[in-house]
């Protein structure tokens, strides 16, 4: 009987514990533990690769906005073309000098202004007068839209679109005779025109390399001379939008 009166103490000591001991069993149960480690070091992970991220997107940014939010973009360079300069002759190498000034209103749309003198020796044959190399010139101001489709901090790439006047000097080294007679277009004015796609290299947010290879047009002679060529030089960028 004491014995019995014993165990019925002991059993009803027991059974308030018995809630506590089963819902460490369920935790326990419920997490292995061989997992839960591997959550612990998961999310810093992931959220030490979201800040290298954000980081790096905020430097590139920066250096975007360092590089091509100027309101304005000077170019100094020379040229490059290849001319025809009389019905019959052969192309002539053109070499020039090329300045132009760009007002952007965004990152990527501006006007362009661009002034250039194109200077050459065409060979007209031999003749009566002695003169196979008379030295020509052109003179264009044009201008027109630009624009930015691909944009780096370190480079970018640009179409450009221009329209305007040419002057073509083809009697000045000729001893009074003329262009027309030495089978040279005659001196006059015409239109000029020029598509170009233009490659930069940024050296500094503020300084470019430019490579720009265009076709040029005029139309002296009520004829189109399609000339191929290159502008290449130093882009200089000024002031904030």
């Amino acid at each position: 009987m004491y014995s019995f009166r014993r165990f019925a103490l002991i059993l009803a000591m027991s059974l308030p514990a018995l809630p506590a001991l089963q819902a460490q069993s369920s935790s326990s149960s419920s997490t292995p533990p061989d997992q839960a480690p591997a959550a612990t070091q998961t999310q810093p992970q992931v959220s030490v690769q979201a800040r290298i991220k954000a980081r790096r997107e905020q430097r590139r940014a920066t250096a975007l906005h360092d590089t091509y939010d100027h309101l304005y973009e000077a170019f100094v360079g020379i040229g490059y073309s290849r001319f025809i300069a009389g019905p019959g002759l052969q192309r002539v190498t053109m070499y020039a000098w090329d300045a132009g000034l760009t007002r952007y209103f965004d990152r990527r749309l501006g006007v362009t202004v661009d002034g250039r003198g194109y200077y050459g020796t065409p060979f007209v044959g031999l003749n009566q007068y002695g003169l196979t190399r008379p030295a020509i010139s052109l003179y264009s101001v044009m201008g027109g839209p630009s624009y930015r489709f691909y944009l780096q901090p370190k480079y970018s790439i640009s179409g450009r679109v221009l329209g305007g006047y040419t002057q073509g000097n083809f009697s000045g080294d000729t001893n009074g005779l003329g262009g027309t007679s030495l089978g040279l277009y005659q001196d006059g004015a015409t239109f000029g025109a020029s598509g170009a796609v233009i490659g930069e290299y940024n050296v500094t947010p503020r300084v470019g390399l430019r490579l720009a290879p265009e076709y040029f047009l005029t139309g002296f002679g009520s004829k189109l001379q399609a000339s191929r060529g290159f502008t290449a030089g130093l882009a200089f960028r000024l002031g904030k939008q």
